[in-house]
């Protein structure tokens, strides 16, 4: 009796799809690779020839509580001596609730100052002076008002964060074409069937705009809130604590978080975006 032979995969098959993967993506992986390794290979002759006080990227390596902190990021000695997926986490939390709660806010009444011009006029000046405040000026005040470190904190992602929303909304509602305006008076839509049907598919690429934008500035207003609010888990408190214990290592490798972080959260945007907003067939 002959054995079965069972299919085996093809080394050269493989090695062939490989080298065709890398012949088409080259010239896109290359070039930010290099870039990126020429800024670290500066930076860190900067830093050995003493032309700054600043640590090099290998001070990641040879400083023995920045290592841990790069190795073990999910250590938890309870709290505030958490690995920095942790400090990490709890500052995505906080972003995550006042974000939520600007999108909803921002959404709502962007629709509203969208569709009525007597609001618009009466509001914009105030949108336009309140959205010009920066994300640190709020803390403050944010303080004094609510009295406690979370609250405060969640106050200054919504209140950063809720104007691209708004804006971006509101002109998505005035740039409705007049045709489909022309569609609701001949159907004699509903108003529930012209907000679901017409009005936010219309304006969805403008809605999406400044989610997008808002999110980067959640997850930047967040940092600025924590740096100047102690006794907090969060990665910003981590790099106020850490500059004031004079571990800058600590710092550059927390700074790594953020922009990966950051990158992340704008891909992850564009991709909802990419998903749900209709392409332009132009």
């Amino acid at each position: 009796m002959t054995a079965t032979k069972l299919p085996t995969r093809n080394t050269s098959d493989f090695l062939g799809s490989i080298a065709k993967f890398w012949k088409k993506q080259a010239k896109n992986i290359l070039p930010p690779l290099f870039g990126t390794l020429g800024f670290l290979l500066v930076w860190e002759l900067f830093s050995r020839s003493g032309l700054t006080q600043l640590p090099g990227p290998s001070s990641l390596f040879l400083d023995d509580r920045t290592r841990t902190y790069l190795l073990y990021p999910f250590y938890d000695l309870g709290g505030l001596d958490k690995g920095l997926f942790w400090q990490t986490w709890a500052s995505l939390q906080r972003v995550a609730i006042g974000y939520s709660a600007a999108a909803i806010v921002g959404i709502g009444v962007g629709v509203i100052v969208g569709v009525s011009p007597m609001i618009s006029k009466a509001l914009d000046p105030l949108f336009q002076f309140l959205r010009t405040v920066p994300p640190l000026a709020w803390v403050p005040i944010a303080l004094a008002a609510l009295q406690q470190n979370e609250p405060a904190a969640l106050f200054v992602i919504f209140i950063t964060a809720i104007w691209p929303i708004l804006i971006n909304t509101a002109v998505g509602v005035r740039q409705i074409p007049q045709d489909y305006i022309n569609v609701r008076r001949v159907l004699q839509l509903s108003n529930r069937k012209f907000f679901f049907k017409i009005l936010i598919p219309s304006a969805l690429p403008y809605i999406f705009t400044g989610l997008r934008i808002a999110i980067g500035l959640a997850w930047l207003a967040i940092i600025a809130a924590e740096i100047v609010m102690s006794g907090v888990v969060g990665i910003g408190f981590f790099i106020w604590d850490s500059y004031q214990n004079n571990y800058v290592s600590q710092i550059i490798l927390a700074l790594v978080y953020i922009g990966a972080v950051g990158l992340v959260l704008d891909k992850a945007a564009a991709y909802i975006q990419n998903r749900i907003v209709p392409e332009d067939p132009k």
